[in-house]
């Protein structure tokens, strides 16, 4: 799986194997990786069935095998899945993200969703923002 800059992501949706942003958060000990979605939500089966694949290869990044081969000092680590998007997701893409979100709970991955934020190459987690601004007013989803 290769690993690449989001600003080099010119169609998000055409790199469904990509991972936007790897991170490591000293604050919380955690494995980061966010997927940037800075398209608007179209609520097509096309658009839900790319989120889906990306979080597929997300997922296998992490358990089969690939993390600890790139990364073995990260092995072992919790991880967590931030999809930082520009709008609030439709209920289409709201009631997969819930689905997604229980699946990796069963991993013990955690899973966030950002508004506002979509595209941006910040730091995760551990950055600067201040605590609330740009989250979703989605229930928090973590484990």
């Amino acid at each position: 799986m290769n690993i690449e800059d989001p600003r080099s992501n010119p169609k998000p949706g055409d790199h469904v194997g990509i991972i936007d942003v790897f991170a490591h958060d000293p604050k919380t000990d955690e494995i980061v990786l966010v997927m940037n979605e800075p398209r608007p939500w179209d609520g097509s089966e096309e658009r839900l069935h790319q989120l889906q694949e990306k979080f597929n290869a997300y997922v296998s990044f992490l358990l089969d095998g690939e993390l600890a081969e790139a990364h073995p000092d990260l092995v072992g680590k919790p991880a967590r899945i931030e999809i930082r998007c520009e709008d609030m997701p439709d209920d289409r893409a709201v009631e997969l993200l819930g689905m997604i979100h229980d699946q990796l709970a069963f991993q013990n991955i955690k899973m966030e969703v950002v508004v506002g934020r979509g595209g941006s190459p910040e730091p995760p987690a551990g950055d600067s923002e201040p605590e609330g601004q740009g989250q979703s007013p989605l229930p928090k989803i973590d484990n």
